[in-house]
C-alpha cells in the first residue's frame, strides 16, 4: 500500500495532537564561578566548571 490516509482527520483532532510539539525555551544558568550563562547539568563552556 502506498501513503495514502484511510480516513480524514479534522482540523481539531490534528490540532490536539500537535499541541505539545511546541519547543520550550531553553533554562539558563548563571556559571557560580565566572557568572557566565550555561546550561543546566552542564560544563561552563569558558571556566569548565559545573
Amino acid at each position: 500500500m502506498g501513503g495514502v490516509p484511510i480516513k480524514h482527520h479534522t482540523k481539531g483532532k490534528v490540532g490536539r495532537r500537535r499541541s505539545h510539539h511546541a519547543l520550550k525555551k531553553a533554562q539558563l544558568l548563571v556559571c557560580k564561578n565566572c557568572k557566565f550563562p550555561k546550561l543546566p547539568h552542564r560544563a561552563c563552556r569558558e571556566c569548565g566548571k559545573k
